[in-house]
């Protein structure tokens, strides 16, 4: 398992090491707007003027992005089914946080756990993420957002009384299911034995 409690390792070692020399601040290639990236007709507009922006440097590197699903991943599968089998039962892709769009792919509500199946590209992980090279310019900054973006999230769930836990993809889902179980099991002990008369 990744983290428990937030704490992150050095995620994006080799994306960081990818983005020297890019100028970042520079405009996107092929764009008039050096604030965004070259637009493209979609064959879904009525007129030619409207159109959308792609970020895809091929039509089969948008058909692989648009297939990317946001919840129901293999590995959450495999994961929500290890963790099942345990007797544990678990809210899925739920915001605990009002007003904050951060959903939890297993979320315990009464233990205050949330758990996150993080993608090894997504969310740079140091084994298995490669660094992009076709369009650089957009997915070094893109990736690192993604693991700032997760730090912030795990400051905000600990500050509002959660406890994060992050599972990569490449995990063995048992074994990930099995340390969920212990902290599960370890916070509702301590909850039990807080509840007793002249604690």
């Amino acid at each position: 398992m990744n983290s428990v409690g937030g704490a992150r390792v050095s995620r994006l070692d080799r994306v960081s090491a990818a983005s020297r020399g890019v100028n970042r601040t520079g405009p996107v290639l092929g764009s008039a707007n050096p604030q965004r990236p070259a637009a493209v007709d979609s064959p879904e507009t009525s007129t030619p003027t409207e159109r959308y922006v792609t970020w895809a440097s091929s039509p089969a590197a948008r058909k692989t992005m648009q297939g990317n699903r946001k919840r129901d991943t293999r590995p959450e599968i495999a994961l929500r089914r290890a963790v099942h089998a345990l007797g544990l039962r678990y809210r899925v892709s739920w915001a605990p946080l009002t007003g904050v769009r951060r959903s939890g792919d297993l979320v315990f509500t009464a233990d205050r756990v949330i758990v996150f199946v993080d993608g090894c590209f997504w969310h740079g992980c140091v084994k298995h993420m490669k660094p992009p090279r076709t369009n650089s310019e957009y997915w070094v900054p893109k990736l690192e957002g993604n693991v700032k973006r997760d730090r912030g999230t795990d400051t905000m769930l600990v500050e509002a009384g959660w406890l994060p836990i992050r599972v990569w993809e490449h995990e063995d889902p048992s074994t990930a299911a099995a340390q969920i179980n212990d902290v599960i099991r370890s916070r509702r002990k301590d909850r039990l034995q807080r509840g007793k008369p002249g604690d």
